[in-house]
């Protein structure tokens, strides 16, 4: 009887607590579906978000809907679109049913200052502040334009620019300890380092700076409008240096081993004349500087602005009035994950130990051993960018 008793008392508490979390579940779903009566008497139009994000601890930033196991900037975006009533809930779990597309897809651990959004949303009151409120402080969104109906923030950009920061050391000969945080880079060398970076300027077959494309592949081609290193600075008793690079569209990991190629130039493990070699049709053995340091700086729309920038219903996608916030968030945010992460971690200070090991006068086939290693590396997520990919 007692154990009769139990087992009732048991099942009456497995009920109520069903009743409860239906009743709960039910309610969500109630609040939920009032927010977004609510929100249906706002319009629903064709908006971009400028965003500014720190990618580190996160794999990406497109959403692969159904993989909970890798988290992606994309996921706390939509959690916080949803949440705040700008979208209903079954756009988040499909996201062509706002239009919704990226610029730019920056891969594991790579930050972003200037990313641009495309989608459609219902436009409720102050709603930049509550997107925000509901999205974690390493991501913000520091802009909004309304657009024409067909745009498209990846296939109406005409150019993007990154920029990537590492400590100089990168620079000093082979010969220097690698380990030496007091290293500061001369003018001589910084000069040598802009004239290797001005070599990459126009169009070259860049096959040879990704993996998976042949030196006929008509898309290795790419058009490079500016690099440079500027001016070093010191922080924390290290000094760093920022390289910006501005093209039309950048390849998996192209920006990377552009770099990587000059780091290695510069040191003295490779010949200048390696640079050119790189964009003939033979296979080089390119190495690709480490993920921490880059960042989607800023995205251009050169051509949509000239065309609807002035037709008095849009507004050019020019941000200078949100410069300020920025340049606040990359001091904030960008900067100190760089530095402190390369102080604790010394990703370039163990990438630069590897370069002895490239064979620079390698033949086809030793290379390709490299690239199926790369690529197996890479399976587990990859930290360049890559403009084309959906």
């Amino acid at each position: 009887a007692a154990s009769h008793a139990k087992r009732l008392k048991s099942s009456n508490e497995e009920t109520e607590n069903q009743e409860e979390n239906g009743h709960r579940d039910k309610k969500f779903k109630r609040s939920q579906e009032d927010v977004e009566d609510q929100n249906k008497k706002f319009p629903k139009r064709k908006i971009v978000l400028l965003m500014a994000y720190s990618g580190k601890g996160y794999h990406g930033m497109q959403r692969n809907v159904g993989s909970s196991q890798f988290k992606t900037i994309e996921d706390d975006l939509v959690s916080a679109l949803v949440r705040s009533g700008c979208i209903p809930e079954n756009h988040g779990e499909d996201m062509k049913k706002m239009s919704f597309q990226r610029c730019a897809r920056t891969d594991k651990g790579v930050s972003a200052a200037g990313q641009i959004v495309s989608l459609k949303i219902w436009l409720i009151d102050d709603v930049l502040e509550k997107i925000n409120n509901c999205l974690p402080s390493h991501i913000r969104i520091l802009g909004l334009k309304r657009v024409t109906g067909g745009f498209s923030s990846k296939n109406k950009c005409d150019a993007r620019t990154y920029f990537y920061m590492l400590p100089t050391l990168a620079f000093a000969h082979k010969d220097h300890d690698i380990q030496d945080k007091t290293y500061r880079l001369s003018k001589e060398t910084l000069e040598k380092v802009n004239k290797l970076l001005a070599c990459y300027k126009g169009t070259h077959n860049f096959h040879n700076f990704t993996s998976q494309k042949g030196p006929k592949d008509p898309s290795a081609k790419r058009y490079i409008m500016e690099m440079y290193c500027e001016e070093p600075f010191v922080r924390e008793g290290m000094e760093f240096a920022v390289i910006k690079v501005k093209g039309q569209s950048f390849m998996m990991h192209q920006i990377r081993k552009m770099i990587g190629l000059v780091i290695a130039v510069v040191k003295g493990y490779a010949p200048e004349s390696i640079m050119e070699r790189s964009w003939g049709e033979k296979k080089v053995d390119v190495p690709k500087a480490p993920g921490l340091g880059l960042v989607l700086e800023k995205v251009h729309f050169e051509k949509y602005n000239r065309r609807f920038g002035n037709d008095g219903l849009h507004e050019p996608l020019e941000w200078t009035e949100e410069e300020e916030k920025i340049t606040l968030f990359k001091e904030q945010h960008i900067y100190p994950t760089i530095i402190n992460t390369e102080r604790e971690e010394q990703s370039m200070v163990n990438w630069l130990s590897t370069l002895s090991i490239h064979d620079f006068n390698a033949t086809s086939s030793g290379v390709q051993v490299n690239d199926r290693n790369s690529k197996s590396n890479d399976l587990e997520g990859s930290d360049g960018c890559d403009d084309d990919s959906d």
